[in-house]
């Protein structure tokens, strides 16, 4: 007979039976097959209740450690196989995490946005307001492309301010243009080979190929990706970033543009996917027009995300489809729910709307603006200009600074690890180990800290000239 102590405690009485049962079966004490007393028997034995037993019984079936047979009782059950952990014991599993990144003092390659700039008491007006207007809405499930309120305030704004003409049903709202990309190679099948630019964003590539996306390699010239590249490369789809490359910098001049439009023409299944990812920050002029709205045969993909223009942890991007890919997407991914959240659409197109996110990007041009030429002249200032090369462009938030070293790329990165400083050379995003160019850094000013310029461009140069004590 099963025979236990029960203590006076917040733990209460049946959890207590189902734990000393739950020991005595996983500790050997009970065989499988061994009967248990009937709830009855074993009530009146340790003086407590016959719903204390049935409790404890009923949550041990529920677990698979028991089992019963009507009008004959309760089993132990065969857990043979089951791992037999002692009680006080820990689970230790081998699973490696990827380690948090290592901190650096000064970050020159960082696309972080500073926090400051971030406009939270608008947008938490905004979330509020959603919250009491459209408590409604925000519990309905958003359709496939997203809420159409803010897909037509998407569609508004391209048109003020880029020229673009486009059907709010066009745009296809997503978690992220990683999420886009997926959806992309579902629309267009994975049977496509497609071209990216060299050197290029390596993520880009790990994103397709883990879709079974074959990846060709175009190099490029000063004005972006050469036509003769996409011809060598064999690909249907060619991904590229015509209004600000990265990593070089590059804007495809208009001439370029019509030439790459042209290779599209030249054989049906073929598209280009034109990522704008930093297109409002042009410290010049207006940007230039968009392939999308050069495109008259249905060919350009274009696409564009808010984790630059607000913040990258806010995770909204979107796609604009031609009119018959648009078409496609409904009648077979229909299926898919929208991956934004109801809160942030809404918000989002509020912010819009109201002419908020206009003020926001003006004020951050003009910040990013003076945050590139501060830098500069820090840079100009200090003995590193002796050593180094500024190569500026005409958009984004990063520029390329060329160092007189011979030391390598590898190298120097490490070295300046050491330092506290990181730096990320051009050599990292080419894709063939042909044509890598060394000794050209990227730097990018989004978040920099440019108190600590200065120190930084003194250590870099120890560095390069080995005077570094």
């Amino acid at each position: 007979m099963l025979t236990y102590v029960f203590e006076h405690n917040e733990i209460p009485l049946y959890e207590q039976v189902y734990r000393y049962i739950k020991h005595d079966i996983t500790t050997g004490v009970l065989q499988p097959g061994e009967k248990l007393p009937s709830k009855r028997t074993f009530a009146t034995h340790n003086g407590i209740s016959t719903i204390t037993i049935q409790n404890a019984y009923d949550q041990l079936i529920s677990e698979g450690y028991i089992y019963t047979i009507p009008k004959k009782g309760y089993y132990v059950a065969d857990i043979e196989e089951m791992s037999r952990i002692p009680k006080e014991s820990s689970i230790s599993l081998d699973i490696r995490v990827p380690k948090e990144p290592v901190r650096y003092d000064i970050d020159l390659s960082g696309n972080k946005v500073d926090s400051e700039r971030f406009p939270f008491s608008v947008w938490a007006k905004l979330l509020r307001e959603a919250m009491s207007n459209r408590s409604r809405d925000l519990m309905k499930v958003s359709p496939t492309g997203g809420i159409y309120e803010l897909r037509k305030a998407i569609a508004e704004y391209l048109k003020s301010f880029r020229g673009m003409l486009v059907d709010a049903n066009q745009i296809v709202m997503g978690a992220g243009t990683e999420y886009l990309y997926g959806m992309l190679v579902q629309l267009l099948g994975n049977d496509r080979e497609y071209c990216i630019e060299n050197p290029g964003y390596k993520k880009l590539v790990q994103i397709y190929q883990q879709h079974q996306i074959t990846c060709r390699y175009a190099d490029m010239d000063e004005d972006g990706i050469t036509v003769e590249g996409l011809r060598k490369s064999g690909a249907d789809i060619a991904h590229i970033s015509p209004g600000h490359h990265f990593p070089t910098g590059i804007t495809m001049p208009a001439h370029r543009r019509y030439e790459v439009l042209a290779w599209a023409n030249e054989k049906n299944g073929r598209y280009i996917i034109e990522d704008d990812y930093d297109s409002e920050f042009r410290p010049n002029g207006k940007p230039l027009p968009t392939l999308f709205s050069m495109d008259a045969c249905e060919k350009v993909i274009y696409m564009n995300t808010f984790s630059k223009s607000l913040t990258p942890t806010i995770r909204i991007s979107y796609m604009i489809l031609p009119v018959h890919l648009a078409n496609r997407f409904y009648q077979q991914l229909s299926f898919y729910s929208c991956t934004v959240s109801n809160f942030e659409q809404y918000t989002l197109a509020a912010f819009i709307n109201q002419g908020y996110f206009e003020k926001h990007i003006n004020r951050m041009r003009l910040y990013y603006s003076r945050q590139r030429k501060k830098l500069i002249e820090a840079i100009e200032r200090s003995p590193l200009k002796e050593k180094c090369r500024i190569i500026e462009n005409d958009s984004g938030l990063h520029f390329l600074l060329h160092l007189q070293t011979e030391l390598s790329d590898q190298c120097l990165s490490e070295q300046l690890k050491q330092q506290g400083i990181k730096m990320r050379p051009l050599s990292e995003y080419f894709l063939t180990e042909e044509n890598s160019r060394e000794h050209y850094f990227i730097i990018n000013y989004s978040s920099v800290d440019l108190e600590k310029i200065p120190a930084a461009c003194e250590k870099i140069y120890r560095l390069i000239t080995n005077k570094f004590s």
